[in-house]
């Protein structure tokens, strides 16, 4: 992408480790297969913020949506039906919420990388 600006500066809350990550990650695709790459992954990438606030969710009574959001179905249930291990983990999750976010970010740019690097 011939831009003035690193096409991975426009997603809002972007950590200096994922930005290494996607850069290195997207090192040897060509400049169709980073469009491709950068279209799948602005779809499926969350905001560390987001995951914040869901995680914030928890202590009004509606714990586990940052693990939902997540697609970590068994320990969203978990934490509905535990009130979050009673807001420990919730406490806990709050803390990591970058952690969670860069974590479920690294899994999705991995996706989006195989399926861009199929495309021509």
């Amino acid at each position: 992408m011939n831009t003035y600006q690193n096409p991975y500066m426009m997603f809002d809350g972007m950590t200096p480790e994922e930005f290494a990550f996607l850069q290195q990650a997207t090192a040897e695709l060509n400049e169709n297969q980073l469009r491709y790459f950068m279209s799948i992954y602005s779809g499926k990438r969350k905001n560390p913020q987001d995951i914040m606030l869901a995680t914030l969710i928890g202590f009004l009574g509606v714990s586990g949506v940052q693990r939902f959001m997540t697609d970590q179905i068994g320990m969203g249930l978990l934490y509905f039906f535990t009130a979050g291990f009673c807001f420990i983990g919730t406490i806990i999750d709050l803390i990591n919420y970058k952690t969670i976010a860069t974590d479920y970010n690294k899994q999705m740019a991995f996706e989006s990388f195989n399926i861009a690097k199929m495309s021509n």
